[in-house]
């Protein structure tokens, strides 16, 4: 054979025979590691453990925001009740139908929220634990007052209440004179007040003393007294304007 013969078969040979077969995939180096071989065991043996575990978290979220008052919307004004005997949780809803239809949204979030926190003291022989309770709920009227929380406040005696505290605002709003513990033109009974106290508040259903007594919420009600509380400094409630207009409605009928 000619030698030019044998460089015409080498020139017909494919510049590269590997070339026609198919190109092998890409070895993925983290397919085959250790580390990824014993998560994915892991995950197979424990991934229920850690659904449940988020699953609880979001339940104890939920309890905590509600609680804390996190998921709810905020109320436009809050009212404070200070007696010798809590009232029965059908009064206080009816209290806050009662609120809630002659207010306004104040802070705009398209709902009227009324809020009312009860403060209990005075209560006659109390025993160790109505004695801790009252000492308790003091403890968190200071606090409601230090924060100005409520502006509003709905008392069984204003007189001891104006005494003590000397809280509730003259009939122009401002603070009484340091000599000045009357409760005149400063508190309105229920009663003398057609706003709240022409309206039907329904009936009220609790254990007292280990008796279910039942009876009328505006009659549970009538004996009460409103006023309105005073600042001393420029610490306010919110909408204390908005408030006070509330308050010219509910004492003056304006």
């Amino acid at each position: 054979m000619r030698i030019g013969n044998l460089e015409d078969m080498e020139k017909q040979k494919p510049a590269n025979p590997a070339s026609t077969e198919a190109p092998e995939a890409p070895y993925d180096v983290r397919a085959d590691s250790p580390r990824r071989k014993k998560f994915k065991n892991w995950w197979y043996y424990y991934k229920w453990y850690v659904i449940a575990g988020i699953v609880l978290l979001a339940i104890l979220c939920h309890i905590a925001g509600n609680a804390l008052g996190l998921w709810q919307k905020a109320p436009d004004f809050q009212v404070a009740y200070v007696g010798k005997q809590i009232l029965p949780q059908d009064t206080i809803s009816a209290l806050e139908q009662a609120f809630t239809s002659v207010a306004e949204d104040f802070n705009k979030d398209g709902e009227v929220i009324v809020q009312i926190n009860q403060y209990i003291y005075g209560t006659p022989n109390p025993d160790a634990e109505t004695a801790y309770y009252e000492y308790a709920s003091e403890t968190s009227l200071i606090g409601d007052i230090s924060s100005a929380d409520s502006y509003f406040f709905l008392m069984d005696e204003p007189e001891h209440f104006q005494l003590e505290y000397q809280l509730l605002a003259s009939p122009d709003g401002s603070c009484p004179d340091e000599s000045d513990f009357s409760i005149d033109g400063k508190a309105i009974a229920w009663a003398d007040c057609p706003a709240l106290s022409g309206m039907e508040l329904g009936t009220y259903s609790a254990t007292i003393l280990g008796v279910e007594e039942t009876g009328s919420n505006q009659e549970l009600l009538s004996g009460l007294y409103l006023g309105r509380r005073c600042f001393y400094t420029d610490k306010t409630t919110d909408y204390a304007d908005e408030c006070g207009r509330l308050w010219d409605y509910l004492f003056r009928g304006q």
